[in-house]
């Protein structure tokens, strides 16, 4: 089975998944995320220097866990579109290059128009 590209998945802009993994890109990098990953990290040393049940120990490493494999998902689609405008950037440009040795200008310049700034339309 295969799995079309995310940039390539909806043809009518962005859908929940890609703005989703957007917003988490976005919040993931900021002072806020840094604070909550310290304090979860902090929580973690607390419990265990504090010789608390194993449960909380599970609790505490179950949640960064999770936490992990939520981040690994949303940024993984964040850099494949990231990745898939790139590139489409780059056929563009050898698309205009080409036309542009050949004495003709046609479809690729406005194709390379269009590129500019993709990766925020994907």
């Amino acid at each position: 089975m295969t799995t079309p590209h995310p940039a390539e998945r909806s043809r009518n802009g962005r859908g929940w998944f890609e703005r989703l993994a957007e917003e988490a890109s976005n919040f993931t990098s900021s002072m806020v995320f840094y604070g909550l990953c310290l304090a979860l990290v902090a929580a973690f040393i607390a419990i265990h220097a504090a010789g608390l049940a194993l449960g909380w120990q599970l609790f505490i490493g179950d949640v960064m866990t999770s936490v992990n494999l939520l981040l690994l998902a949303l940024l993984k689609n964040s850099e494949r579109r990231a990745e898939h405008a790139i590139q489409r950037k780059l056929d563009s440009i050898a698309a205009a290059l080409l036309e542009q040795k050949e004495g003709e200008a046609g479809q690729a310049h406005e194709d390379l128009r269009k590129a500019i700034r993709m990766e925020e339309k994907l």
